[in-house]
């Protein structure tokens, strides 16, 4: 049998797939840039685009983006800057956009929405806004999508909100996680747990080092001789901690610098990049709808994805080009 030739760990029968599929995303990056005209800034790998992101979405070809991943306007009490929504109006409003995210999302593509809960006015209870969007979405008439799994956000370094029946009363604890809803076409979309592996602790080093007890625990789970493989590293759970205390970086600085109003909601860069590396591959296309100062492009261009940013305010892409090596 003839042996074929490897690179980089690949066959060359694997490597040219690989440069085809390649191809077709950078062909499909530059449909979708030629459908949405001109871009308010761009890069080797991406585009930023001011302008209502419903219209924005409907030049957009069928099927053409790999990953959706966004963080809303939250419906929160207290007004923002940014435009939130009312809790009341949140889904009606939300639904424009589900809509063209199904139609714009590759057949294995994945949705990823950040969305923080809310208090109901004038009262110690929570508002239910964010569960009957996510069920709203996933019963659309014939645009179904699938609840692939929820995650949470926890940022320890939250306040202690809303300060009168958090910090006066003391009748609530702070509320310092945000629902993370990955939602997807195709019961499998794409997605890897390999490439989002953890570093192992102590004690599973020792494990492994020592060897695995395998057989049946009291809790009646049987524990086979697999759980004492080696795998590089641990599977992360659903919750992601992190702590968004950042106030003196690069971004902050230059919108000084020039003058520029810093957006008031930023991700920190964690969270995209878990996403993007758990649910696509280099090359990918990835969309954030709701921009603001555009982390999500900012991590997609050094992961090597391609990256679409839509956003409304001017003044916060003026602050997003500060992420990237264009003039500003």
């Amino acid at each position: 049998m003839q042996a074929r030739l490897i690179i980089n760990g690949k066959s060359d029968k694997t490597s040219k797939v690989l440069k085809s599929g390649q191809r077709t995303a950078d062909r499909r990056f530059d449909i979708c840039k030629h459908a949405l005209k001109a871009p308010y800034f761009e890069t080797e790998n991406g585009a930023a685009y001011l302008g209502d992101s419903v219209e924005l979405l409907r030049s957009l070809p069928d099927q053409s983006i790999d990953l959706i991943l966004t963080s809303p306007p939250f419906a929160l009490r207290r007004k923002k800057a940014y435009g939130n929504k009312d809790a009341d109006a949140y889904q009606a409003w939300f639904m424009n956009f589900a809509k063209e995210f199904h139609r714009i999302l590759a057949p294995k593509g994945s949705l990823i929405i950040d969305i923080g809960g809310a208090w109901n006015p004038g009262i110690p209870t929570r508002s239910l806004y964010h569960f009957k969007l996510v069920i709203a979405i996933c019963e659309m008439k014939e645009k179904t999508f699938h609840l692939a799994q929820e995650f949470y956000w926890y940022n320890p370094a939250k306040l202690p909100t809303p300060a009168q029946w958090v910090t006066v009363e003391r009748i609530r604890v702070k509320d310092a996680v945000n629902i993370i809803w990955w939602l997807s076409k195709s019961p499998k979309p794409n997605a890897s747990n390999r490439r989002v592996l953890t570093p192992y602790g102590n004690a599973m080093r020792s494990l492994l080092k020592r060897g695995y007890n395998s057989g049946l625990r009291p809790s009646e789970h049987i524990i086979s001789e697999k759980w004492g493989r080696d795998n590089g590293g641990a599977i992360p759970p659903n919750i992601l901690i992190v702590s968004n205390t950042c106030s003196n970086d690069d971004y902050l600085r230059g919108c000084r610098e020039k003058g520029i109003a810093p957006h008031p909601a930023r991700f920190p860069n964690e969270i995209p990049r878990f996403f993007i590396q758990f649910l696509t591959k280099p090359g990918a296309i990835v969309l954030d709808p709701f921009a603001g100062s555009n982390v999500v492009g900012q991590e997609a261009e050094k992961l090597g994805r391609k990256w679409l940013a839509m956003e409304v305010r001017e003044e916060y892409l003026k602050g997003a080009k500060l992420r990237f090596s264009v003039n500003v």
